[in-house]
C-alpha cells in the first residue's frame, strides 16, 4: 500500500486573536498539490488574516502549518523558498517599467542576472506584456498591473501561490483574463490557494472550497457537494391540463415523494417537487408518473449554486449578534 501524497498545505487548530476578537478559531485544512483550493467569505471573515499567516506574514497564536511538510513556525525560510504571494492590491512599482519590477523581483530573489532575464522574458510572454514591457507600470490598466502582480510573484518558481482576492475591482474581461492564467498555473503543476468574494470565481476555479465565517470554517468539500448542503433545489414539472397535475400531486404525496404542499401552481400547470437533482430522483419521480399513465409536458431540474450556499452558511455570527 502506497503512503498518502504529502499534502501541500496542512493547517491544523490554527488560531488567531487581536484583542477580544477572535480572527480565526481553530482552523483544520488540507490542500492537495496541484490543485486549486478556494476560501471563500464574507468580508471581516478572516481570509485575508489566514493568508498572511500561511505566508509568513504573521504568527498565529497556536496551532501548527505545514507547507509540503516543512513547519511553518520553525522552518520559515524554506516556506518562503516554496510560496508566492499575491495580495489584495497589486504591489507593483508604477516608476518602474514592467521589465524592471520583474528584474527587481529576480534580484532580490538572488536568482542571477542571466537567469532573471530568461525568467522575466517568459513571465512577459506568458502574461502578454511584452508589447507593455517597457512602458512604466502606472500607465498600465488595472488588469495588466494584476497580470504582472502575478507574475512577479512567480519569478521564484514557487510550488505554492497564495493569491488574495486577487479580481477585487477588475472589470469583466480583466477577471476572465487572470482566471485563465490561473487554470494555466494549475495546469503546468502550481497549487493555488485563492480567496475570493465572486462565488463564480470560486465555482469556475477551484477543485475544492472552504467556507469560512466568523474565523471558522463552516464547510468545507467540492463545488458541487457544497451546493448540495443549501436548500432550494427542486424539480419543476409541466402539464398539459389541471387534470393531470391534480394527478401529479397525489401521486407524489400517496407515495411518499417529497412533500410538495403550496408547490402547485394551477394557473400554471406546474408542480415543483424538492429535490436533490440527481439523476436517480429524477428518475424515480417519473417512473412513478409513467406507471400512473400521467405525461409530463416539460421537466426543469433547479439546483443550488454558490450564491444559495453562501447565504445559507455565512453571516450566522452577524445575526446572533444582533438578535442578542
Amino acid at each position: 500500500m502506497s503512503p498518502e501524497p504529502l499534502p501541500a498545505l496542512a493547517v491544523h487548530r490554527l488560531g488567531k486573536s487581536f484583542g477580544a476578537h477572535t480572527a480565526l478559531a481553530d482552523i483544520d485544512l488540507k490542500v492537495a498539490a496541484g490543485t486549486v483550493f478556494s476560501l471563500l467569505g464574507p468580508n471581516g471573515a478572516g481570509k485575508t488574516t489566514l493568508v498572511r499567516i500561511l505566508a509568513t506574514l504573521s504568527k498565529p497564536d497556536r496551532g501548527e502549518v505545514r507547507v509540503f511538510g516543512h513547519d511553518l513556525a520553525r522552518e520559515p525560510d524554506a516556506v518562503r523558498g516554496l510560496i508566492g504571494v499575491t495580495g489584495q492590491y497589486a504591489a507593483v512599482d508604477g516608476v518602474l517599467t514592467g521589465t524592471e519590477n520583474l528584474r527587481l523581483t529576480g534580484k532580490l530573489l538572488h536568482l542571477g542576472g542571466a537567469e532573471t532575464r530568461r525568467r522575466t522574458a517568459a513571465l512577459l510572454e506568458r502574461f502578454d506584456l511584452v508589447d507593455a514591457a517597457d512602458r512604466a507600470v502606472g500607465s498600465y490598466s488595472g488588469g495588466m498591473r494584476r497580470r504582472l502582480d502575478l507574475a512577479m510573484s512567480l519569478m521564484g518558481q514557487p510550488r505554492i501561490v497564495f493569491l488574495d482576492e486577487p479580481t477585487t475591482g477588475l472589470d469583466p474581461r480583466s477577471r476572465r483574463d487572470l482566471w485563465s492564467a490561473i487554470e494555466e498555473l494549475a495546469a503546468d503543476g502550481a497549487t493555488i490557494f485563492l480567496t475570493t468574494q465572486y462565488l463564480e470565481e470560486a465555482d469556475q476555479l477551484a477543485d475544492r472550497i472552504a467556507v469560512l465565517d466568523g474565523g471558522r470554517i463552516v464547510a468545507e468539500g467540492t463545488p458541487d457537494e457544497l451546493k448540495r448542503l443549501a436548500p432550494g433545489g427542486h424539480i419543476l414539472l409541466r402539464f398539459a391540463d389541471r387534470h393531470l397535475l391534480a394527478s401529479a400531486a397525489r401521486a407524489v404525496d400517496e407515495h411518499s415523494l417529497p412533500a410538495v404542499v403550496g408547490q402547485v401552481d394551477p394557473e400554471q400547470l406546474t408542480l415543483q417537487v424538492p429535490s436533490d437533482g440527481s439523476a436517480a430522483e429524477v428518475k424515480r419521480l417519473l417512473d412513478r408518473f409513467a406507471d400512473l399513465d400521467i405525461a409530463v409536458e416539460r421537466l426543469t431540474v433547479h439546483t443550488p449554486d454558490l450564491d444559495d450556499v453562501f447565504f445559507a452558511l455565512t453571516g450566522q455570527q452577524s445575526r446572533t449578534e444582533s438578535a442578542a
